[in-house]
């Protein structure tokens, strides 16, 4: 293929309404786990700053494990989880709908 009709499938992708709510669902779907993510994250260090005592609790009498350490799993765990979460729509969905708008972009040109 040419650059030119490289520019003219180009052209026509971003012409197309489907490409449109690809980019508009990605960068929601982005959006409101990255504030998730933030939300956790920046909240778990509000506590470490302002409430250290309640990090350093221990969860049970003579346990060794402390609220913070519990915190900090659950928030790795968590994390895995939004990613896998992210991909599994993203290798479904966004792919499919990235396939089909290629495919209608790609008839047009020859």
């Amino acid at each position: 293929m040419s650059s030119t009709s490289h520019s003219a499938i180009y052209a026509r992708i971003r012409s197309n309404p489907r490409f449109k709510e690809l980019v508009a669902k990605r960068q929601g779907f982005a959006t409101l786990l990255s504030i998730i993510v933030l939300t956790i994250f920046y909240g778990f260090f509000m506590v470490v700053a302002f409430n250290p005592k309640l990090i350093g609790q221990r969860l049970s009498e003579g346990s060794y494990v402390t609220v913070g350490i519990a915190a900090e799993l659950f928030m790795f765990i968590f994390f895995w989880v939004l990613t896998a979460v992210y991909v599994k729509r993203a290798n479904g969905e966004f792919d499919e709908m990235t396939a089909e708008i290629v495919n209608d972009a790609a008839k047009g040109v020859k």
